[in-house]
């Protein structure tokens, strides 16, 4: 396995003439997280406070109390 990059394992890094080095702050964003799901866990909160309220209704409703 070591084999299969040995004639090039030692060549030296290309730096190109024609483009300036990309800076670490820009190429850090390139892999950085995207919001695939925006939106997404505030629909789940939304969802989750009003089936929350739902269920608070039911029990107050199956204890008897006034809503």
């Amino acid at each position: 396995m070591s084999d299969n990059y040995a004639d090039i394992i030692n060549l030296p890094h290309h730096v190109s003439k024609m483009h300036r080095q990309m800076p670490l702050a820009e190429r850090a964003a390139q892999f950085a997280p995207f919001a695939a799901l925006e939106g997404h866990a505030a629909a789940v909160r939304s969802t989750a406070q009003r089936v929350r309220l739902q269920m608070e209704k039911r029990e107050k409703q199956q204890v008897g109390w006034d809503c």
